[in-house]
């Protein structure tokens, strides 16, 4: 079934392409080419699950020029990121179809939403470099147009920004997997990679290239010191920030990085290379920087942008370790962070639209006055933190595991580190929302209170919210089930660990 990972590729270019011929006052049609491209999406990727799982992975390959062809490839690591991004796709865009229901050009944004998560869906299901790079700049071209939907100056100069960053990181990216083309012919992702033959001979420049692969990555993945873009990019609507941080930019780079050490290197090379420490010592770094960033922050979005600059690079501290238990704990994460952090974005979101709140001193009191969103912001937090029986103690708990059989003790004492930086960034936090009176500002209602719905808030905004709130508990509670996330992540690093 090779055309299986092509068609799952095409709901989103064919949504795109109806979204933006449809005319801007189409509302009710576009909401309907929108869901419906989520759910078939959604239901392809859970056939191709079934299917892996059956022992079968479709490949797609097309010929472009000698010893380089378009491959899209259905494998278990791809299946898992391109599972996250379908399901947090639905869940988004139901969010900005109540986000966006009063603003103009909704068009023009959910034309370029629905061409971001084909980029998305591309990066997961691309079985070479030279398919991932084509995917990996249509990421870029596509969200930029979000990322300053607003069209103010702010906007724009965030835009800019962004720009500089992304589009030298692809540059720096292109040309890494040039000349490993020249020095190693295949780019294919395997399942047993075969450059280790080349360390004999060519060890410098394999060295070499793997710095330029993880530089271009990065910026995406947002490591400091490449990291400047994703506070500034905060300025876009909560539905985009919500797709930066959990879906499609900063999880692009992290999922990159864990192609290129898994299936283009190989666990061997990378560890005869000295690579493992060098990642290890920029995840360390970027954990403990956007932790204490967050802490000194006062407005609810950057706060979270920082968060997820830490958050992001525990990804890549678990494939510094090099072990099952370390592979496993940055797999699980990958998924659980999308899954926290999407709440998150999605609740600051609310407070915004209903309240008018982007402070986090205005938060005196939402609780009591928007509480189911104040408890999924509440399950969000405890999961960042790494507090049972959340999704993200299971991430943690992998990755303590995994850095112990290292014997990378320090990596224990920077996830200890990190993770009571997070409690001093969330508890504050939630001890406003739930123990002070509000508002703050003492006149009796918060910045610009409005009724947007019988409930709390529209349902279009409460809904996806409370979804991606319980999921990060299920998936917690129910973590060694069939087909959970920590399920999926220890098949993945069987496979790596056990070929």
């Amino acid at each position: 079934m090779a055309w299986l990972p092509l068609v799952t590729l095409a709901v989103s270019l064919v949504a795109a392409a109806i979204i933006f011929w449809l005319p801007e006052h189409a509302w009710h049609r576009r909401t309907w080419v929108n869901l419906a491209a989520a759910v078939i999406k959604l239901m392809l990727v859970g056939f191709i699950i079934l299917r892996i799982v059956n022992g079968h992975e479709d490949t797609f390959s097309l010929p472009v020029v000698e010893n380089v062809a378009f491959v899209l490839r259905a494998d278990a690591l791809g299946v898992m990121f391109a599972g996250l991004s379908s399901l947090l796709w639905l869940c988004t865009t139901i969010y900005a179809i109540g986000y966006l229901e009063d603003s103009p050009n909704r068009k023009r944004f959910f034309g370029f939403f629905s061409l971001c998560v084909a980029s998305t869906l591309g990066i997961a299901l691309a079985g070479n470099l030279f398919t991932f790079v084509i995917f990996y700049e249509m990421l870029t071209l596509s969200t930029y147009p979000l990322v300053v939907h607003r069209g103010n100056e702010k906007a724009l100069a965030a835009g800019r920004v962004y720009l500089r960053y992304t589009l030298t990181a692809g540059v720096v990216l292109l040309l890494g997997v040039v000349w490993l083309h020249s020095l190693a012919g295949s780019l294919a992702f395997s399942e047993v990679p075969s450059l280790i033959h080349y360390l004999p001979d060519y060890g410098m420049q394999l060295s070499m290239i793997f710095v330029l692969l993880v530089g271009g990555l990065g910026v995406k993945a947002a490591i400091v010191p490449l990291h400047g873009w994703l506070p500034r990019a905060m300025v876009a609507p909560a539905p985009v920030s919500a797709l930066l941080h959990a879906v499609a930019v900063v999880k692009a780079g992290a999922f990159g990085i864990l192609r290129v050490v898994y299936d283009v290197y190989g666990i061997e090379l990378t560890v005869a290379l000295g690579m493992n420490t060098l990642l290890a010592v920029i995840a360390s770094i970027t954990i403990i920087y956007g932790s204490l960033r967050a802490i000194a922050q006062q407005e609810l979005k950057p706060l979270l942008a920082f968060s997820t600059i830490s958050q992001v690079s525990y990804v890549i501290l678990g494939v510094s370790l090099f072990g099952p238990s370390g592979t496993i704990g940055a797999l699980v994460h990958l998924l659980h962070q999308g899954l926290m952090k999407v709440t998150l974005f999605f609740c600051a979101g609310n407070y915004a639209e209903e309240l008018g709140i982007h402070r986090i001193d205005d938060l005196n009191g939402a609780g009591r006055r928007m509480p189911l969103t104040s408890i999924a912001f509440t399950v969000g937090a405890l999961g960042m933190i790494g507090l049972p029986p959340i999704a993200g103690f299971i991430s943690k708990w992998y990755l303590g595991v995994g850095a112990i059989q290292a014997n990378m003790h320090t990596v224990v004492l920077v996830l200890v580190l990190s993770s009571m930086l997070n409690a001093l960034y969330f508890f504050p936090v939630l001890y406003r929302l739930w123990f002070c009176q509000g508002p703050a500002h003492g006149q009796g209602k918060w910045p610009e209170e409005r009724r947007l719905g019988r409930l709390e808030t529209s349902g279009w905004l409460l809904w996806p919210t409370m979804l991606t709130a319980l999921i990060s508990v299920l998936a917690g509670l129910f973590a060694g089930l069939p087909f959970s996330p920590l399920e999926w992540a220890i098949r993945v690093a069987a496979l790596e660990y056990l070929p």
